[in-house]
């Protein structure tokens, strides 16, 4: 038996990076996966993958996460089709950098809507659901919420990933009475298109940053899916509230040199 057979996954951000591998891991393990994307041709693309390997998606419109109208309408199509929503994954989320001295305001509020609103939205919009079937919301914070970074400008996504965790943890409370669990999952630096084109990219300031994660490499998507699947799962039925930090021990040390 997969350890997801059967349940149904409501996956925001499923055009590229995280969001894709997630909804492609799911599927693999049974879930009747739901996508969604701003990209509706790139989240279409995602279930065309899924189906070839013999599973089971679904992209029934084109997703504005941090709008309350486009998330509703998604979520209503899920349950239309599947009947219920077991686990939602909250991944969908867009960041501009800036210094606090010099960045917009139009800019960071455009990072907050689209990191922190959009979790908050998709999560009051599946609660119903999710109550009902005493599923679980997963959230992806960032190690960026946890701390600060003297090599990335980054106040509006330290501000919105940071809240990322704790309403994970709220969320974690307010279900807890109806068997809803909520987690969060905090990824480091992970190799993907994007990272690779930005903090990645040759002359950026962090894109030597192997040499100072314990581990000695960035992390991969399948890092970040399996502790997705296993948070997911029912192997994870007495986790509420955590934040699973996944970054080879970045977060975990002071700065120095590697031996």
């Amino acid at each position: 038996m997969k350890r997801l057979d059967g349940k149904v996954a409501l996956i925001s951000g499923t055009a590229r990076g995280l969001g894709k591998a997630t909804a492609v891991r799911f599927a693999r393990e049974g879930a009747l996966v739901v996508g969604g994307d701003l990209d509706h041709d790139g989240a279409l693309d995602t279930m065309r993958l899924i189906a070839r390997e013999g599973g089971t998606a679904l992209v029934p419109c084109r997703l504005d996460a941090t709008k309350e109208v486009s998330v509703r309408a998604w979520v209503s199509e899920a349950v239309d089709a599947f009947g219920a929503i077991d686990v939602l994954c909250a991944n969908a989320g867009a960041v501009r950098f800036g210094s606090v001295a010099t960045q917009p305001y139009a800019d960071f509020a455009a990072t907050v809507r689209a990191e922190l609103d959009s979790v908050w939205l998709s999560a009051q919009a599946a609660w119903p659901q999710l109550t009902t079937t005493g599923g679980c919301i997963l959230t992806l914070g960032s190690t960026a919420g946890l701390s600060g970074s003297l090599t990335s400008q980054r106040s509006a996504h330290t501000a919105a990933k940071g809240g990322v965790i704790a309403l994970a943890r709220q969320l974690a409370a307010e279900g807890a009475p109806h068997g809803l669990r909520a987690n969060c999952i905090s990824p480091g630096l992970i190799d993907t298109d994007g990272s690779r084109a930005n903090l990645l990219a040759a002359d950026h300031p962090m894109h030597s940053i192997n040499r100072h994660i314990p581990l000695g490499r960035c992390g991969t998507s399948e890092d970040v899916t399996n502790a997705a699947v296993f948070l997911a799962s029912d192997e994870a039925s007495y986790i509420t509230g955590s934040n699973l930090v996944v970054d080879g021990g970045w977060s975990a040390v002071l700065p120095g040199h590697a031996p």
